[in-house]
């Protein structure tokens, strides 16, 4: 396993990185603790988790997943081997249901989340502490053009940052990193850092794959110039880009089977385009998803590939896609479907 610096910290985080968001709906303890054993014996140090999972967010279910992973840590001890990420929910109408969860990224609702994610972590400090999405209103989640609101009230991120500063002098948390951020929210957030002795933003997690690479017009170069490096989420578009789905097909137990109002990654662009990346892995004798996660792994701006799955041998096959070496061949093919069809699924 390739390890890589976490911005400008001195931690050594895994190329590929644990995604936990199916831990408590698709997934139980039990096999929780069977892929979180797999994944440190496989050489991943790296887990990401947030006080909104398991996805989707159900009232009942809400912290769930952090739950698991303390219960993990209880049972078997050495907090030290792993690099742990959670996050904090940032404001949302639609998930205002949410009891127990930050409404907003107010001082006082960031470090009562802290608190929260703490105590089902079991742990005394968090490695990586990021903002799930900003609070402001901006282009994220799919969204591609912005709209100005001059009448917004959003949460300053002044005091968003000065509240994750109190908890890095406390020691509750190491470092901290963005989420779902756009890059003036980049920007903004490392020069408030610069100009007001504020904690530097270290990473930010937002999807990337074969069927959206739109990080790569504005955000990869800050990304790389200010080693604040990508933590891509979504590598595989929910599992869309594996194959699994051709021709409409829906196997029992799959994500997009059991929760259709995924959408993201299927409509008539995307499904064409991953048919495009399949036929290509497949004329080269590679297995499709180790392919497209294999791509996003090998980007000069990524620091992690948070991978996720439900059962062991996915687990098993997308780690042992980190030393998959794509050749150029296969790259200028892909490069080519790209071209061709861009950003299907931003």
């Amino acid at each position: 396993m390739e390890y890589r610096s976490l911005g400008q910290t001195d931690l050594k985080v895994s190329a590929i990185c644990l995604g936990t968001m199916t831990w408590g709906e698709q997934n139980t303890e039990a096999e929780a603790f069977a892929q979180m054993d797999l994944a440190l014996a496989r050489g991943v140090n790296f887990w990401d988790t947030a006080e909104l999972y398991p996805v989707p967010p159900r009232p009942d279910t809400a912290g769930r997943t952090e739950e698991y992973i303390g219960n993990w840590l209880k049972a078997r001890g050495g907090r030290d081997r792993v690099i742990l990420a959670t996050k904090v929910k940032g404001r949302s109408a639609a998930l205002a249901h949410q009891a127990g969860l930050a409404r907003d990224l107010s001082r006082e609702q960031v470090l009562r989340a802290i608190e929260g994610s703490l105590k089902r972590l079991q742990t005394d400090y968090i490695d990586l502490y990021q903002l799930h999405w900003p609070d402001r209103r901006t282009n994220f989640f799919g969204q591609l053009g912005y709209t100005h609101d001059a009448e917004e009230r959003s949460v300053p991120l002044r005091e968003t940052l000065s509240a994750l500063a109190e908890a890095v002098r406390a020691g509750k948390i190491r470092h901290v990193g963005l989420s779902n951020e756009t890059p003036w929210g980049v920007l903004e957030c490392l020069r408030l850092a610069e100009q007001e002795g504020l904690p530097r933003m270290v990473s930010i997690q937002n999807p990337y794959s074969l069927l959206n690479r739109t990080f790569e017009v504005g955000l990869a170069e800050i990304a790389i110039r200010e080693h604040v490096g990508l933590l891509a989420y979504s590598p595989l578009a929910f599992g869309v880009l594996s194959g699994k789905y051709q021709g409409g097909a829906r196997p029992e137990g799959a994500r997009l089977t059991l929760f259709s109002q995924f959408s993201r990654y299927v409509g008539p662009r995307a499904l064409a385009a991953t048919e495009a990346y399949v036929t290509i892995a497949r004329r080269h004798g590679l297995d499709p998803a180790q392919m497209a996660l294999a791509f996003v792994t090998r980007q000069p701006f990524v620091t992690s590939n948070i991978i996720g799955a439900t059962t062991l041998e996915q687990l098993q096959s997308n780690l042992d896609s980190a030393d998959m070496q794509l050749s150029a061949d296969v790259l200028r093919e892909i490069e080519a479907v790209h071209q061709e069809n861009p950003n299907p699924a931003p």
